[in-house]
């Protein structure tokens, strides 16, 4: 049984693209570069070409992804405080940040209400956020 979320250790790694693919291909990125400055020949230069080009895809697609999420938590952050803040807060809500919002996701419901005000009022980080969390609420569906 894993140990419950928190502020310590929510951070999240993939294994399969952490540890193995990204390494890879960065080694292979590096290893090309080495043999086109060793032997410099059209074949070597294409090789570290084509290499970096395969490294700014992954991190490119890894990227686009995290962005996606990023909205999508956004907007379920914005819903769930619409219907758990008082009237007054609502009309504010559009003024935390994303990566406000992205903070407060960790927030239980009895506290994010608390937490979105001290953000607005105090223009706190993604990281200010969460280590007031006294509750915390796992996300473990972010990759």
């Amino acid at each position: 049984m894993t140990e419950p979320q928190s502020f310590a250790n929510h951070t999240r790694r993939d294994p399969l693209y952490h540890f193995i693919a990204l390494p890879l291909i960065l080694a292979n990125f590096i290893i090309s570069i080495v043999w086109a400055v060793q032997r410099p020949n059209f074949h070597h230069i294409w090789f570290a070409v084509f290499s970096f080009a395969v490294l700014v895809l992954v991190l490119m697609v890894r990227m686009y992804s995290a962005k996606v999420q990023d909205r999508v938590i956004r907007l379920e952050e914005r819903l769930r405080l619409q219907s758990l803040a008082p009237q007054e807060l609502r009309a504010q809500i559009y003024r935390l940040n994303e990566d406000q919002l992205i903070g407060l996701r960790f927030a239980a419901d009895d506290e994010v209400v608390e937490l979105a005000k001290q953000a607005l009022e105090q223009n706190l980080t993604r990281k200010q956020i969460k280590e007031r969390i006294k509750s915390w609420r796992a996300d473990n569906w972010r990759i």
